[in-house]
């Protein structure tokens, strides 16, 4: 009998405790009837009836998640964050930006090779280009 009392309070704990968590993560326009620190009040003092009332009345009830073939994203759903490696918008800035400091990263090796060549035709006198040479 002892047993059976301590699992029914162990019981009433996890309950109460996932009404409580449930409570204070919902959304305002999503906690029905009561104001929330009211359903919290409740759950507190009386904590099998309070959590089960307000998994009952006191939440909105949250259709499911639309799958593959199922409706398409409404309202909230549609603005909800998505994760960086999710979003195409992101993933495409990303390369992009990518792109323009590898141009970039090219376009001053050039200069760079274009300024040392300079530099050591200078040095060296001007040797003969291809073009400079006359026929014979």
């Amino acid at each position: 009998m002892a047993r059976l009392s301590l699992l029914l309070f162990a019981v009433q704990i996890v309950l109460a405790v996932c009404a409580l968590i449930s409570c204070l993560s919902a959304d305002e326009e999503d906690i029905r009837a009561l104001p929330r620190i009211a359903w919290v009040l409740i759950i507190l003092f009386f904590p099998l009836v309070g959590s089960i009332a307000w998994f009952l009345a006191g939440r909105k009830t949250t259709p499911a998640r639309p799958g593959p073939a199922g409706p398409a994203p409404t309202g909230r759903d549609r603005h909800r964050p998505v994760a960086p490696d999710d979003d195409r918008e992101f993933l495409d800035s990303i390369a992009e930006r990518s792109r323009r400091n590898d141009e970039e990263l090219f376009r001053r090796w050039e200069e760079d090779l274009r300024r040392r060549e300079d530099d050591l035709r200078h040095r060296e006198g001007d040797p003969p280009r291809e073009e400079d040479r006359p026929e014979v």
